[in-house]
């Protein structure tokens, strides 16, 4: 039953009220009142409600605090006894083009690390647009750009928020060198200054079986696939760390992005 916006709630159902109710009843018709199991030693009636009461602590209903998310700070580099990145709490963005194997690679490195970590992928939440998605593939247009610079911004807005709470995040995304105002500089932005790219880079031949064993609109034509793995060799030269996956499996990609990873926390590179 649903109540109208400001009209107030019945009031929850009170045993000090039953209680009165059968008092004022038994006053004006004499008689033994109604039978019923004993109170349990040391039972008392409960209280006349008292509207004024303090509500129960928010904390009783399951409530939690998050703290507000803020730009992620460099991380600090791990023990010495450690290998790898240890249980730094790190902001990861994973660049490549389409059939690097980011995707894979990024979920398989966040479910086998010691400390919570959380992947993030790009294209999962642009397909979160269900009506009006607006594919590139159909065509490059002011739409599909909008969407893919909202999806940007949810994803950094949720790698915030998970770092905040002391989960790390890996992020994945096809960045190209030659636009880096909507590219690394804006993820930049987004997640803040201590992001940590890397580059996933195998050879043409690679990503063009990979693709091909791709279906719906996750798929690209040879061409597009082409196009936009020349335009990732633009990463050489760029300072920031490359792995050439074309002869490694997933674990053995993740380990060495791992590695990776290590020596960028060392060593932070600059871009």
């Amino acid at each position: 039953m649903q109540h109208a916006v400001g009209a107030p709630l019945p009031p929850p159902h009170q045993p000090g009220h039953a209680a009165t109710g059968w008092m004022n009843q038994a006053a004006h018709h004499p008689g033994p009142p109604p039978q019923g199991p004993p109170p349990a030693p040391g039972w008392a009636a409960p209280g006349p409600h008292h509207p004024s009461a303090a509500p129960p602590p928010r904390d009783t209903t399951g409530h939690i605090h998050l703290p507000p998310g803020g730009p992620v700070a460099a991380p600090a580099p791990p023990p010495p006894a450690e290998q790898g990145t240890g249980t730094a709490t790190l902001a990861v963005l994973l660049i490549g083009p389409a059939g690097a194997g980011k995707t894979t690679v990024a979920r398989h490195w966040a479910q086998n690390r010691r400390v919570p970590t959380a992947h993030i992928s790009l294209d999962d939440v642009r397909e979160w647009v269900c009506a009006g998605f607006a594919d590139p593939q159909s065509g490059w247009n002011d739409q599909s750009e909008a969407q893919y610079r909202l999806a940007r911004r949810t994803c950094g807005f949720a790698a915030r928020n998970f770092l905040a709470n002391g989960i790390s995040c890996i992020l994945d995304d096809a960045v190209f060198p030659d636009r880096p105002v909507v590219g690394l500089g804006g993820w930049k932005r987004h997640v803040g200054p201590g992001l940590l790219p890397v580059v996933l880079l195998p050879g043409l031949e690679i990503v063009l079986e990979r693709n091909a064993e791709r279906s719906g609109n996750r798929r690209l034509s040879d061409e597009e696939v082409a196009g936009i793995h020349g335009r990732m060799a633009g990463w050489y030269g760029s300072g920031l760390p490359i792995i050439d996956n074309s002869t490694y499996d997933v674990e053995t990609t993740a380990r060495a992005l791992d590695d990776v990873l290590a020596r960028a926390i060392a060593s932070p590179p600059a871009f």
